[in-house]
């Protein structure tokens, strides 16, 4: 057993790559990136229980769509892959250590940490051997043992490798609570100075339009349907479908970036878009290229949210000439300073659409507004800020009562 919780610390040490469901705190309150709200991390903690060999067993403390915490697992089932893409640890060709577990094995061992109280779920992908189709099985007999041969009924996060079939998209549907794929890159030129020989079109994109295509055209049916019809999804409803990019690795542009997550979110009911900022990997062909900065991750973030959430369009985000967003400002910000100086938002007239275009101003807080102006009218910034609104980011875009906000900040 010791042997196996070696494996599985090698395996989960380089997950930070992966963003996913981790608990993240990063400032902008009106932005959903806080405790409760599904933001990417690359901080983990090792779970020293005593139960796992006095190895350190990487879980990541997670929150789900849901609000629930829980204890994640993210791990490969083998790092062994025959693919070359240049940015990564586990490519094909690098001397770095390798690890690998059959399906049945890795499900008893995920069950043993899920006994002890170590792991609550898992987020699980794999390097890629024998091609897609067939590694897409390896996880998918991992799962169904998971589900229906030790009876694990928490959360699951498979990866969809690339190149599987339509059916091994549909499966794992029902048995995960989210599915996602890497497209790694906004286009297919951008994906050639990463991954030369993925197929950004046939192998990435297209399992994301079976997910969309399966969730749209086949409804939710209930474990009692009748056999030989697939349940939709193992909560009965079908997951949440979520991608990665790899931020500045390409030499992409954020307006790129954006450009994709855009049509992934409104056309394929992609739930979540995560942006990786590009790390050099020592004895990788990328390895002299320069790190992304974290500030340009942040403002992806940022911008994605106000696409999906806050009813931006992408010709409305503030994108410089050579479409990179601002750094200095995040974009809401940037884009408030041109919009709304001269035209500020009346708090007691606005509609939700328009109270969310001000800074300061969340989905929460404009939900308070709303509610709270039912019943009289908003006067003050200590009315706002009872309600949770950032009044010092709010008040220049704003009208209390016709009348412009004032703000002046504490002095101590």
């Amino acid at each position: 057993m010791d042997d196996a919780f070696v494996r599985l610390q090698s395996l989960s040490s380089q997950m930070s790559l992966e963003h996913g469901e981790e608990i993240c705190f990063v400032t902008g309150k009106d932005y959903p990136f806080s405790s409760t709200a599904n933001a990417p991390t690359t901080e983990h903690y090792p779970d020293k229980t005593g139960g796992c060999g006095n190895q350190d067993i990487f879980v990541h403390p997670a929150v789900l769509s849901n609000g629930q915490r829980i204890k994640l697992l993210k791990t490969l089932l083998s790092s062994a892959c025959e693919r070359d893409c240049y940015y990564c640890p586990f490519r094909a060709g690098r001397d770095t250590r390798r690890a690998t577990f059959q399906p049945e094995e890795f499900a008893r061992l995920f069950m043993a940490l899920a006994t002890k109280g170590i792991a609550e779920g898992m987020f699980l992908s794999s390097g890629m051997v024998g091609g897609g189709i067939r590694t897409q099985d390896k996880l998918l007999d991992t799962a169904d043992i998971l589900r229906h041969k030790l009876g694990f009924r928490g959360y699951l996060h498979l990866k969809i490798m690339p190149g599987a079939e339509r059916a091994q998209v549909e499966r794992a549907m029902t048995l995960a609570d989210r599915v996602s794929v890497n497209l790694e890159a906004p286009n297919s030129q951008r994906l050639s100075k990463l991954a030369p020989h993925k197929q950004f079109i046939e192998e990435l994109l297209q399992p994301l339009k079976w997910v969309d295509e399966i969730r749209r055209t086949q409804p939710r049916l209930s474990s009692s349907s009748t056999a030989g019809h697939p349940i939709a999804g193992y909560q009965r409803h079908w997951p949440s479908s979520v991608t990665q990019f790899v931020a500045g690795g390409a030499g992409e542009s954020d307006l790129e970036l954006l450009t994709a997550t855009d049509y992934l979110y409104r056309l394929l009911g992609l739930r979540r878009a995560y942006f990786s900022r590009f790390n050099p990997i020592p004895n990788t062909p990328l390895e002299n290229q320069p790190p992304t900065p974290p500030i340009r991750e942040q403002r992806l973030y940022q911008a994605s949210f106000l696409l999906r959430d806050y009813g931006f369009d992408l010709e409305e985000l503030p994108f410089e000439a050579d479409g990179r967003l601002p750094v200095q400002n995040d974009p809401k910000q940037a884009w408030a300073q041109v919009n709304l100086v001269e035209r500020p938002v009346e708090v007691n007239r606005a509609e939700r659409h328009e109270l969310l275009r001000v800074p300061g101003i969340g989905l929460k807080g404009a939900e308070a507004i709303l509610r709270v102006r039912r019943q009289a009218k908003l006067r003050d910034l200590s009315a706002l800020r009872a309600l949770g609104i950032l009044v010092g980011r709010a008040a220049p875009f704003l009208l209390l009562d016709g009348k412009r906000a004032v703000y002046q900040p504490a002095l101590f």
